[in-house]
């Protein structure tokens, strides 16, 4: 999938308010630990996640996808009534229904015209409403298009520690349910529109797809648990993104030479070193966000975006390429011109 006429005007990003780190879910977590024979450090040795970002558990997902919308907005300079769409694409909502979308579009106080739904999809949610944006814009359906994602673990983490506290638990559980533990959290939005509308803008290129659902039973989620097939799961993942990465290097000529800097959706340590070498990336193009951010689901990716604009780690002009892989398993890898 290519376009022609779409570029991103801006993408935002707002951090969860409150610092949580390994060592603090692992004093709560103590008697497991101590009876299944993992020392102190455990969590953070394996994972490579210093801390994780959230917010209180009565904080919202609409609230932070709003946040960070009211950020794009501001940034991309222009009026909202210009949005012909909102999706929402985060994999935490604040109600079964309405969807939350709604619920940011009455926020940003947006008009009875522009078109609102929420996409799931897993860690791909974001970068598959990109797609959608884009395509209505390339067919003249709009003019701008905003993709806002809202994401706060607190929930599911502390429903987690307290079944991992269960006296009765086996090793095997604690496994099951230790990928949880990874969960961050945080808001991202983005306005993507006409190249022709803009005289400052970021080319949205275009990306590949690539699709292995027969491993749809290797992470299973739930609003109060996450059940992970760890090892099998990045397996099967970084499998899947190999081959996708041969699609995107053929469509889109990519090689470590083209592209300036990679955007890659972060899980822990163990999954993005084994991406890095399974894909040959030169580790220097990248941040290694999760130490800090841990797993932000969907909102991953254009978080990572904004943070690495913010650090000058892109240049007008460069080429950056945004790789994600959501559980089910789905791939999507994308380029901008930055």
């Amino acid at each position: 999938m290519r376009f022609d006429q779409v570029s991103i005007s801006s993408v935002s990003h707002v951090d969860g308010a409150d610092r949580v780190t390994s060592a603090e879910l692992e004093t709560k977590l103590a008697e497991p630990m101590r009876r299944l024979g993992l020392q102190p450090g455990f969590l953070e040795g394996v994972t490579g996640i210093r801390a994780r970002r959230m917010w209180g558990v009565e904080f919202q997902p609409s609230q932070a996808a709003t946040a960070a919308a009211e950020l794009a907005i501001a940034q991309a300079g222009i009026d909202r009534s210009r949005l012909g769409i909102v999706i929402n694409t985060s994999v935490c909502r604040d109600y079964i229904e309405p969807s939350t979308s709604c619920i940011v579009h009455s926020n940003l106080g947006l008009g009875p015209d522009c078109m609102n739904f929420d996409l799931g999809n897993a860690c791909l949610g974001f970068l598959n409403a990109m797609d959608i944006v884009g395509n209505m814009i390339e067919r003249g359906q709009i003019e701008y298009g905003l993709v806002v994602d809202g994401e706060n673990s607190r929930f599911v983490v502390e429903s987690t520690i307290a079944r991992l506290n269960d006296p009765d638990l086996d090793e095997a559980t604690f496994r099951e349910n230790f990928a949880t533990l990874t969960l961050g959290s945080g808001g991202a939005a983005m306005v993507l529109g006409r190249s022709d509308q803009m005289s400052v803008g970021h080319r949205f290129v275009g990306g590949v797809t690539s699709a292995a659902t027969e491993h749809h039973q290797l992470c299973r989620g739930q609003v109060d648990q996450m059940q992970t097939k760890s090892k099998e799961l990045l397996i099967a993942g970084v499998t899947l993104a190999r081959q996708t990465y041969a699609m995107a290097k053929r469509e889109l000529g990519w090689n470590p030479d083209a592209v300036a800097e990679y955007i890659l959706h972060q899980v822990s340590r163990a999954n993005t070193d084994k991406l890095a070498e399974a894909l040959e990336l030169p580790t220097d193009k990248f941040m290694h966000a999760y130490v800090e951010l841990g797993n932000v689901g969907p909102a991953a990716v254009p978080m990572v975006l904004s943070k690495a604009a913010e650090a000058g780690r892109i240049q007008p002009g460069d080429r950056v390429a945004l790789m994600g892989i959501g559980s089910g398993l789905n791939c999507s890898m994308s380029e901008i011109i930055w």
